[in-house]
């Protein structure tokens, strides 16, 4: 085969590699598209959201997340208190059997606490989630300057 076949292959094929690198399997979860936004570089933190389908039988349970790129993350959701919107830790997140939970802004989010330097538009940082039955997944996290589109209202909350 000649280089310049080699390379069209190669063409042809980087862009369905691109799009199965922002999608991830993990027993019988599907992990969609787990982004972030860009940060000031001052900011101290940032937050991650994805998708996760549970094409299974029984429920599985999100119990923690880690990064390199933070010193700490935690599982959050923003709830109406009062009146008002407040931000608080959860222990897991159930994922139903069948079902799906959205990570998305003014919802479930993954905070990521004392990050050391924030990432730019177009770049992308691990990301390892923990589930109950389906163990340890590893995601890359894109970072955009907006949130991609059908995120920005909180349209994927279900």
């Amino acid at each position: 085969m000649t280089l310049k076949k080699t390379l069209i292959g190669l063409s042809l094929l980087l862009p369905t590699l691109l799009v199965q690198a922002h999608e991830y399997e993990a027993g019988q979860l599907h992990i969609d598209h787990p982004w972030s936004r860009e940060m000031p570089p001052v900011a101290p933190t940032a937050a991650a959201y994805f998708v996760i389908h549970n094409k299974g039988s029984e429920a599985d349970r999100l119990l923690r997340a880690s990064t390199p790129v933070a010193g700490k993350a935690e599982l959050h959701e923003h709830v109406h208190a009062d009146g008002m919107m407040k931000m608080q830790e959860v222990k897991v997140v159930t994922i139903p059997a069948g079902g799906e939970v959205a990570f998305e802004p003014m919802g479930y989010h993954v905070m990521l606490l004392d990050v050391t330097q924030q990432a730019k538009d177009g770049e992308h940082f691990p990301l390892t989630l923990t589930f109950e039955k389906a163990g340890e997944v590893e995601v890359e996290v894109a970072v955009h300057k907006e949130a991609p589109a059908g995120y920005d209202h909180g349209e994927h909350h279900h």
